[in-house]
């Protein structure tokens, strides 16, 4: 069981991109142009994944949102919605102003997509992380649908699966795959430590060098 007041509290996206990186699971962090609506926030919790597919109309019986309400209707504390709209896109606008408002209720820890959100100042209002893509007022329907939930998607460059802990802060978005969980978190919680350790060596004058040959931090 993972204590996610714990790793939200001590944890920061490097170190467990580091921590990733220190038992050979590499490229973990979404591409850069992911960023968080606040830079304040701090988003962890479990995946539930969304895949789109782009569309250049909508039909006049289709529900373009059937699939995407089932998965956020079903969202469970502190699930984070992932929605993968093979990013970087203008097209895409999945999350918004109603959506933020449902996932609050449901206790939901956040989204993060490679697509677009609106709706900005109502999610900010509400105080809930949120890590898109871009911002843009269009909707979705007419140019995406999501075609599947809870399955592999790619999202910003990085393979996610519901269950997978997703990560993010001011520096971005990581995700720790299911399967090595507890050791990451177990190796992100070390190295925490003896950062501490470093800086206040560092912060007392002491050499880089010095520092560094102790703790093999930098």
């Amino acid at each position: 069981m993972i204590d996610l007041a714990l790793v939200k509290s001590k944890l920061f996206t490097s170190v467990i991109s580091d921590a990733l990186d220190s038992i050979g699971v590499r490229n973990q962090a979404m591409r850069p142009f992911v960023r968080p609506l606040d830079d304040n926030a701090v988003m962890v919790g479990f995946a539930r994944t969304g895949l789109y597919a782009v569309r250049f109309h909508a039909a006049a019986d289709e529900n373009p949102y059937e699939v995407e309400i089932a998965l956020v209707d079903d969202l469970r504390p502190d699930d984070v919605a992932v929605f993968a709209c093979h990013g970087p896109t203008e097209r895409i606008a999945p999350w918004g102003g109603l959506l933020t408002t449902a996932a609050v209720y449901r206790r939901a820890a956040g989204c993060v997509t490679d697509g677009l959100a609106r709706d900005v100042r109502q999610i900010r209002a509400l105080g809930f992380p949120v890590f898109c893509g871009g911002i843009g007022p269009i909707d979705s329907k007419g140019r995406g649908v999501m075609v599947e939930k809870d399955g592999l998607v790619e999202c910003a460059g990085v393979r996610v699966e519901t269950g997978d802990l997703v990560f993010g802060d001011a520096d971005g978005v990581v995700v720790v795959p299911k399967a090595v969980t507890g050791q990451v978190i177990e190796a992100a919680l070390r190295k925490v430590e003896a950062e501490r350790h470093t800086s206040e060596e560092l912060s007392r004058g002491a050499p880089l060098a010095k520092v560094f040959a102790r703790y093999g931090i930098l």
